[in-house]
Formats: C-alpha cells, structure tokens, sequence
C-alpha cells in the first residue's frame, strides 16, 4: 500500500510540474492597402526577410494582452525593422506564427511571430 502511495504521489508531482507547447502557422500574401502590384515581370528584387515579435504571460489566468494586441504589436515591431519609408518598396509573404507555452493552470505564455519579405523594385 505504501508503494501505491508513493508511486501516485510521484506521478502527481511530475504531472504537476510538466509542461506543454502549442505552435501553429498562419501564411497570407492579403495587402489591406488599396494598390495593386503585379509581380509577373521581373522588375523587383527580394531585398530581405523582417520580422517582429511579442510575447505575453498570463499567470492563474491574469496579465497580458488580447491576441489582436500582440499581432499588432508584433507587425508594428517588425516594420520598425523593415525601413520602407522613401524606396520602392513592398512587403509580401507574411506569416503569423503562434507559441504557447503552458503549466496548466499556473502559468501560460504566449508569443507571436510575425515574419514577410521585403521587395524593391528596380524599374
């Protein structure tokens, strides 16, 4: 009976102090601006590939951000990095990927991804 005790108080415990990881991908090529490009000739060059992230902790359930808060704070960072302003320039191929990270019902972590690359054209 004693070994009963002991082995289900052991799993317990590492059950309690497991922890698990979600990650999911989200790729779209949507623009929300107004212009049209056609990309059919060869008159752009990749330039490079960007990418921003945000992160938010929740702990018993409290703290952090909405989901819309931190894609937008992840795009927002990562055209920080992208220095469109004065060139031709485009961004294309955008991914949203998200992480979460939990210990059930402590501590959930969540962070987002948000990665495109960046077109100038030469003509």
């Amino acid at each position: 009976m004693i070994n009963f005790k002991n082995a289900l108080l052991f799993s317990l415990f590492f059950l309690f102090l497991s922890s698990c990881g979600i990650h999911s991908a989200y790729v779209s090529n949507v623009n929300s601006n107004s212009s049209v490009v056609n990309l059919s000739m060869k008159n752009f060059e990749v330039v490079e590939r960007v990418s921003g992230s945000s992160t938010a902790t929740y702990f018993l359930g409290i703290g952090g951000i909405t989901n819309k808060a931190l894609v937008d704070k992840a795009k927002s960072n990562m055209l920080e990095h992208a220095f469109m302003a004065g060139k031709a320039r485009a961004i294309i191929n955008v991914t949203h990927e998200s992480h979460v990270t939990f210990i059930l019902p402590f501590f959930v972590q969540k962070t987002v991804t948000v990665s495109a690359h960046i077109i100038e054209f030469t003509n």
